[in-house]
């Protein structure tokens, strides 16, 4: 009965917040008002507050309450593959920049290597950039390659930030893709502390291919992973 009194409360503050009843850093209703209004114990209204704060909508001031945080806006996202997301961001006049946080060689992933058409034996490596728009951690794109597409990719790797300029310096120049999958997770710890979200915000991933036009090659397979709070995504026909 309190767990359900408690999404109550979070679920008519939401819809407060929603509405535009408070503005950024106005004073939220204490607890004692709050546990009066729903008739139940200041603890129900405490883990309420806590589970918002956790997930981003507010913030507390030691002896003072609970205050709204300023939302940011969400940004309009095509989810296409034929386009860097850089260039997504920068034609829409964002602060992008892109921090190369990792290049490794994998073990044996079945599904990996199937997208890439390459056989067992084969050397793959991930590459990921860590995308900051107007100076939030937002993205987090890995990118899966075959060495025998790419011979120094264990040298280059660590210094991409655009894999799209990578593969037009070595002779690509026009891609597509054949599909997307979509799904929605919690971020791992790894993921939290890169995009510096809570528990609590849902990501958005999104595995595509990167195929090269002129030769019908699947060059990349990647594993895209958005702050579900940072976008609003637009899934073309």
């Amino acid at each position: 009965m309190k767990q359900d009194i408690e999404n109550i409360i979070i679920d008519e503050l939401l819809k407060d917040i929603s509405d535009g009843k408070y503005e950024k850093d106005a004073r939220l209703p204490s607890e004692n008002e709050l546990a009066d209004s729903y008739q139940v114990p200041r603890i129900v209204v405490r883990k309420a507050y806590e589970k918002l704060e956790e997930r981003g909508y507010i913030y507390s001031r030691q002896g003072k309450g609970r205050y709204l945080k300023g939302r940011y806006e969400q940004i309009e996202l095509v989810l296409t593959g034929n386009e860097s997301f850089s260039k997504k961001m920068l034609d829409k006049g964002y602060d992008l920049i892109s921090k190369n946080v990792f290049c490794q060689k994998i073990n044996y992933d079945e599904k990996v290597y199937n997208e890439l058409g390459v056989l067992k034996d084969s050397e793959v490596y991930k590459v990921g950039r860590l995308r900051i728009v107007d100076r939030r951690p937002i993205a987090l794109h890995i990118s899966f390659v075959a060495k025998a597409l790419f011979k120094d990719i264990e040298e280059d790797g660590s210094k991409i930030d655009s894999m799209f300029s990578y593969y037009r310096s070595k002779g690509y120049k026009e891609f597509s893709s054949e599909k997307s999958v979509l799904s929605v997770a919690y971020p791992t710890a790894e993921e939290r502390e890169l995009l510096k979200c809570p528990n609590f915000i849902p990501l958005l991933i999104v595995e595509t291919n990167c195929i090269d036009k002129g030769t019908g090659k699947v060059i990349e397979y990647t594993k895209i992973i958005y702050r579900g709070d940072s976008f609003k995504y637009i899934v073309p026909r």
